[in-house]
């Protein structure tokens, strides 16, 4: 099977946008349901350039605080920024506002082939520039316009490996080639920021490392860049393709910083073995000898 590299640039950009607003920023998010608290004063930001992992241990409030983003649970407390200006997120909207995501459960549309399920990530997009009755009466501009559509999402599903399977359903292929079909299908739409939602689920090793070769590639695709933020149980996955991991626990943030601090973070293993960290444990001997930054108070 061809790499998912194939195609795409590689390489990883470890620089961060000159703007301090640019980029994704969220900010004192806290979410409810009912009497439990999902979210608790959470921050983070994920700026051009940049790989932003999030995990932590199950029931850690990481599908919760994706679904903020994507405009499926509403925050009591805090704001979200996108390059400066406030996001009022809706999952309808962010397509047209630079944002793409991936789902845990793929998400395609049965009744379509795997070629029309990526160029319905473009439509959503609003990719096409054809108009209502240029399409309707099946006008030249349309077609020109929906040929090149088809070649745009040829291109990507050569570019992940995947162009053998263009004309079939996507239902009986299987789940980890279903995988890069919902990855075309998002980066059709030439997002500026990709949610990658446990995007290494169902995969093999050598699966996970071909979607680590892209995953790395996309903030320095030349003229496409492309922002990451990633949640995910893999920790190898995460550990190899992040410039910065935030590490939740019962809704709160209890570490922030670079692959290698957080993999000698005692309370982050604490946190994954269910051990009780209290907060003197955090503010004292892991921020000094762990090298952890922005631990939660």
């Amino acid at each position: 099977m061809t790499s998912l590299s194939d195609g795409l640039s590689d390489g990883l950009s470890a620089g961060t946008a000159a703007d301090p607003a640019a980029g994704l920023h969220l900010n004192g998010i806290s979410v409810r349901f009912g009497g439990l608290v999902a979210l608790d004063d959470v921050s983070l930001s994920v700026v051009p350039g940049q790989i932003m992992g999030v995990i932590g241990p199950n029931g850690a409030g990481k599908t919760t605080l994706f679904n903020v983003v994507c405009g499926f649970v509403k925050p009591v407390t805090g704001d979200i920024t996108w390059d400066g200006r406030a996001l009022k997120a809706r999952p309808d909207r962010l397509n047209a506002a630079g944002i793409g995501r991936t789902q845990q459960a793929v998400g395609l549309f049965h009744g379509l082939t795997v070629l029309e399920n990526v160029m319905a990530g473009a439509r959503k997009a609003g990719a096409t520039r054809a108009g209502f009755l240029s399409q309707m009466f099946g006008l030249p501009r349309s077609d020109r316009s929906e040929r090149r559509l088809r070649d745009t999402a040829m291109a990507h599903l050569q570019a992940l490996g995947i162009a053998d399977h263009a004309a079939e359903l996507p239902t009986p292929l299987p789940f980890a080639i279903q995988k890069r079909v919902a990855l075309a299908r998002a980066l059709i739409a030439e997002p500026r920021l990709l949610l990658l939602d446990e995007p290494a689920s169902g995969l093999g090793v050598d699966e996970i490392n071909d979607l680590a070769a892209l995953i790395r590639g996309l903030p320095t695709r030349p003229g496409r860049e492309c922002a990451v933020m990633l949640v995910e149980h893999h920790m190898d996955l995460v550990m190899r393709v992040c410039d910065e991991i935030t590490v939740l626990n019962f809704g709160r943030v209890i570490a922030r910083g670079k692959p290698d601090e957080i993999r000698a973070s005692s309370v982050v293993t604490e946190a994954y073995l269910g051990t009780e960290v209290d907060n003197a444990d955090v503010d004292n001997a892991d921020v000094d000898n762990a090298g952890v930054s922005g631990v939660a108070e």
